[in-house]
């Protein structure tokens, strides 16, 4: 019985549960709506990859009083309005390949049935009473507001109005269990990432913790769920909302499901709502004697070209226009490359068309290609047997990058950076594009002396795209697929990958190629720059510059130098820019915002050199398109001809501090 019991424990799969917030259907799906999914899409099919059972978890969130005045301003009923709303979202998951495993409504019985449970449960605990309350409430946010919290008659979240409203409710203690959560985060490390997030939530909850109004009189508010035992009042949306992640995997209906997949692995919300899930959601875990998420991850927002996104500046990015513009695995890639996860950043066509002309154009799509035509014209069109005699250092050393991609991808995956990964992922593209260029196979096939060698080349190369196809797949998935399809080794990557696939040797000599369309077209940028987007002025003459060396200097006022803006950044990536050996694109943080920085010090540092620097960034200095990508500031630096030295600091200052 025992051996037959651990052989049986021993089978049992690794389960991750992985959710994105339920969205709101007051309106149609954004960006931000997109950033969160497609990460979320991106970590689920990974450790699908890594041999987990995985249940990822979406849906929308239908109830509230935003939903039924968007439906009335359009002359229709809540559920109708909800419906269509439904229908875009769903759209827009199967434009982007959104693998999620259910898709919840808060309209649905099973849902509601649910929270109704929820309900009786707290009622049945004393953790529930009625009150009268008077306070300022924000309708954009559906929350209630002390008189202190209040901003100059403004909500503190959002910085719209809030009105006064007097009204009976029922409230949830969650003042009781504001310590035991202070002791809950401090505990557990890795409950709220990144760490600035956790700081914010342990901030918040340094003040006194407020009781929480969970209901709204029927006669102000029809569209919810109702009290199960007070018909008069409907759930406030937010406890409706948040308890999605317990109903859907059968929390109070089934015992057995609800064991496997609870607590969940993450929840993946933006940073806007933190403090609803941080706080709202623990406190009622707590109360409902259920484990808490292990892991909460807030990620930062997007602005616009260096703009908040607003209906009114009507610089909204729409993610089905930049499917259908850039392609689906393009706008996937961008999104989780450009900046850290967790952190805000900026999207702009000029970067997104910089990084799909360089790193997918050039890199990959151009390495996939010609590797698939030397091997029809060099092996027959046939993926050839590497013969041992023909390997060389350089072959293995190959070997070694894509095999330790296993542990690297993984420890960035494990901590959410996205983009670290996938410059692991880059690491083995450039190394094969400069294995092209050294191994030089059209050479090789020009004397049959040299087949052994060439065969052992072009299987490597092979080999070598179908690795990151795997590693690619999460982040790219048609893409990946076409790669596997046109080596001749997997059809169906959704049902055929296995861990095993990660490991070197997997494709077989004998297969067929079948190159196809490129991965991705080049890009055509526009003949004819803008004048500040030119290059270097020209090199002045002899003659003039010895003028300027007679010339007085030229004095500014105080003003005028208060006029720069200088600022202390931190830099957070740095990379190389193809085809620009002295330029480097920086990731930027000061204090506020993280800026991208086209500076020229490449043939001065390494980019890994440079990370967690601190330089001084002129912050208010007039963007300019550099070699196709957008730079939003300038770094300063000792040096006439040459860089000799960044301009930094003796002591350690907080990016964002003035330099004056």
């Amino acid at each position: 019985m025992k051996a037959s019991s651990k052989k049986a424990t021993s089978r049992k799969r690794k389960t991750f549960y992985i959710t994105t917030p339920i969205y709101y259907v007051n309106d149609v799906p954004h960006i931000g709506h997109a950033y969160t999914t497609i990460a979320a899409d991106v970590l689920a099919r990974y450790k699908r990859l890594r041999g987990y059972d995985t249940f990822f978890l979406t849906g929308t969130d239908e109830h509230g009083q935003k939903v039924q005045q968007a439906a009335s301003k359009k002359g229709l009923d809540p559920q109708t309005h909800a419906d269509r709303m439904v229908a875009a979202f769903k759209e827009l998951w199967k434009r982007l390949t959104i693998s999620n495993s259910d898709f919840v409504r808060t309209t649905e019985e099973r849902h509601k049935r649910v929270v109704q449970e929820v309900l009786r449960r707290l009622q049945e605990t004393h953790v529930l009473y009625t009150a009268s309350y008077e306070g300022w409430y924000c309708l954009p946010d559906e929350r209630f507001w002390a008189d202190d919290e209040v901003v100059e008659g403004k909500c503190p979240e959002c910085g719209r109005p809030v009105e006064r409203i007097s009204e009976s409710n029922y409230f949830f203690k969650m003042s009781a269990y504001r310590d035991r959560l202070r002791r809950h985060i401090r505990r557990h490390s890795g409950f709220i990432q990144p760490e600035s997030r956790r700081n914010e939530v342990l901030g918040f909850l340094e003040r006194p913790l407020e009781d929480l109004c969970i209901s709204r009189p029927r006669a102000r508010l029809a569209w919810g769920i109702p009290f199960p035992f007070d018909p008069d009042y409907v759930t406030y949306v937010w406890v409706d909302a948040l308890v999605n992640y317990i109903s859907v995997p059968g929390y109070g209906t089934d015992k057995r499901r609800f064991a496997k997949w609870w607590p969940a692995d993450v929840h993946l919300v933006g940073k806007d709502i933190l403090t609803t899930h941080a706080v709202y959601w623990s406190t009622l875990l707590m109360a409902l004697g259920l484990d808490l998420p292990k892991t909460l991850f807030a990620h930062g927002w997007w602005t616009v070209d260096g703009e908040k996104m607003s209906k009114s500046r009507g610089n909204v990015v729409d993610p089905n226009a930049m499917a259908a513009e850039y392609g689906t695995d393009a706008f996937r890639y961008f999104l989780l490359r450009e900046v850290p996860f967790g952190q805000d950043g900026d999207f702009s066509k000029p970067a997104i068309t910089a990084r799909y002309n360089s790193e997918l154009a050039n890199d990959l799509g151009n390495l996939f290609s010609r590797t698939l035509t030397m091997i029809e014209r060099y092996a027959g069109g046939v993926v050839p047997e590497p013969h041992p005699k023909g390997v060389k250092a350089e072959d293995r050393r190959m070997v070694e990058l894509a095999k330790s991609l296993y542990r690297t991808v993984g420890s960035e995956m494990d901590r959410f950076a996205f983009h670290r990964a996938l410059r692991e992922i880059w690491a083995l593209v450039d190394f094969a594009n400069r294995y092209v260029e050294r191994s030089a196979p059209w050479d090789l096939a020009k004397e049959p002396r040299n087949r052994v060698r060439l065969d052992v080349v072009l299987y490597h190369l092979a080999e070598t795209l179908r690795i990151l196809a795997v590693y690619l797949f999460p982040f790219m998935p048609t893409t990946a697929q076409r790669m596997t399809t046109e080596l001749g080794w997997a059809t169906s990557l959704e049902q055929a990958l296995k861990p095993q696939d990660f490991q070197w040797g997997r494709l077989k000599p004998g297969r067929p190629v079948q190159k196809g369309k490129p991965l991705f077209p080049r890009i055509e940028l526009p003949q004819t720059l803008p004048e500040r987007e030119t290059a270097a002025p020209a090199t002045p003459s002899k003659e003039s510059v010895m003028e300027l060396t007679r010339t007085e200097p030229s004095f500014i006022s105080i003003d005028e130098f208060r006029k720069l803006d200088l600022r202390v950044g931190r830099i957070v990536t740095a990379e190389k820019i193809t085809g620009a050996d002295k330029l480097l694109k920086l990731s930027v943080d000061i204090g506020t915002e993280t800026r991208q920085v086209v500076a020229g010090i490449a043939t001065k540092y390494a980019p890994d050199l440079l990370i967690g620097k601190s330089v001084v960034l002129v912050a208010n200095l007039k963007p300019a398109v550099i070699r196709g990508i957008e730079s939003q500031g300038m770094i300063l630096a000792a040096g006439d001809k040459t860089v000799e030295a960044l301009a930094t600091f003796i002591e350690p200052v907080e990016p964002g501090t003035r330099v004056k």
